[in-house]
């Protein structure tokens, strides 16, 4: 019997979200998350794909191995469990990679090694990505364990995006460069856009706009990212759900020089408090749109702010691809959203970008063409599968050893 199947764990601090998938046909069999680890009110969410059956279960689980082993439990009732001899190899989303993992990495000692020497560049997500590989090892210590990095994609960015103009002594000493997030993503939906447009991905530039309650902007010169909005941390960038995005370097010195904040309190109001949700109140972009309609001013004006910031961007990566063949929309806002994608592109007709108001408006959790079929420049709705993205990257690394 050749192994087959690939279960993604993406950990966070908090939770834990899965999918089992078969990689002989790309299909997923079970679903599930586990949100609250810690608390009393831990709770349990689990679907069989392949029946449709769910089960949900509300009480303490105490840490991510609890978590885990939970979730083996969930599996095995539907005969999917870690023991099965048909699983091939656990996925694990790990966000930041730094310059030393450009691919995915079989785990062992010397990568959790270099993972936690990271912290330092992610202390949000890095941490928790570690716990749940080393929960898996616990569990499964004959089976490959492999490494997803958010940042491998954008790797290939040539070092004139990359560096930031600071000492470049300072700058290695410390880890300061352009790394880039969301990058499964990125390399998923690139790829497809260049399938739904009948091309090779190496003949394509496409720019991707993914946009969710994080938001990230890349140029993909066929196949390999040139350039992508966000940097040493996924504050940069495009305005977000709660992040500010670009900002003046000065505005942190100002704010405790003359303001009396702290370097935590100044962290907590860029990454937490800012954004669309520092703007408006709002970080729901159906709620944002729901007060436009309604003559919101503050709404509105947090909205024209969010694509000011979108057109900068598609602007730039225009100029740095100097051709491009698709402009992609992706994740919860860029998928749903289609005043965000109207807005976007308005304008631009002399960048050969239109959007054909009847396409837009069509609701479709699939890959589509929402532009005139004259159009020069095609504009494209792409769902991301992030999950399928790590599976397939996983199986690819070890599924020729099974």
């Amino acid at each position: 019997m050749t192994a087959s199947r690939v279960l993604v764990l993406n950990s966070g601090s908090s939770s834990v979200k899965y999918q089992l998938l078969d990689m002989s046909d790309s299909s997923r069999l079970a679903a599930g998350l586990v949100e609250r680890i810690g608390e009393q009110t831990s709770r349990l969410k689990h679907t069989c794909l392949t029946t449709g059956d769910t089960r949900e279960h509300t009480g303490p689980i105490a840490d991510h191995e609890a978590a885990l082993k939970a979730v083996a439990e969930e599996l095995g009732r539907d005969g999917l469990g870690l023991d099965s001899p048909e699983l091939a190899a656990i996925g694990h989303r790990v966000v930041h990679g730094g310059m030393f993992f450009t691919e995915p990495t079989v785990v062992d000692d010397e990568v959790i090694a270099e993972i936690e020497r990271l912290i330092p560049v992610a202390p949000l997500h890095n941490p928790a990505n570690l716990t749940g590989i080393r929960t898996a090892r616990a569990l499964r210590p004959d089976l490959p364990q492999v490494a997803v990095f958010d940042t491998a994609f954008h790797t290939t960015m040539p070092e004139s995006a990359a560096r930031y103009a600071i000492d470049p002594k300072i700058a290695d000493r410390h880890r300061i460069r352009r790394y880039g997030f969301h990058g499964t993503s990125h390399a998923y939906v690139s790829r497809e856009t260049a399938r739904l447009l009948g091309r090779a991905p190496q003949d394509v530039n496409v720019i991707v706009l993914h946009l969710g309650n994080g938001a990230s902007a890349s140029a993909v010169r066929g196949g390999r990212c040139v350039d992508t909005s966000m940097g040493l941390t996924p504050l940069e960038g495009l305005v977000m759900g709660t992040r500010s995005g670009d900002l003046d370097p000065a505005v942190i010195f100002h704010l405790a020089r003359v303001g009396g904040m702290s370097m935590d309190e100044i962290d907590t109001l860029l990454n937490k408090r800012s954004g669309l949700f520092g703007l408006c109140g709002d970080n729901d972009m159906r709620e944002i749109r729901r007060r436009i309609d309604e003559s919101d001013e503050e709404a509105a004006l947090a909205f024209d702010i969010y694509i000011h910031r979108l057109k900068k961007y598609i602007g730039a990566y225009y100029a740095v691809l100097g051709t491009v063949d698709a402009v992609v929309f992706t994740a919860g806002v860029g998928e749903n959203a289609a005043p965000v994608r109207e807005a976007a592109a308005a304008g631009l007709e002399g960048l050969g970008l239109a959007v054909d108001p009847e396409l837009n408006a069509v609701r479709a959790d699939v890959a589509r063409l929402i532009s005139p079929k004259d159009a020069r420049v095609a504009v494209a709705v792409v769902p991301t599968d992030e999950e399928l993205e790590i599976a397939t990257q996983t199986y690819a690394l070890v599924g020729k050893n099974n």
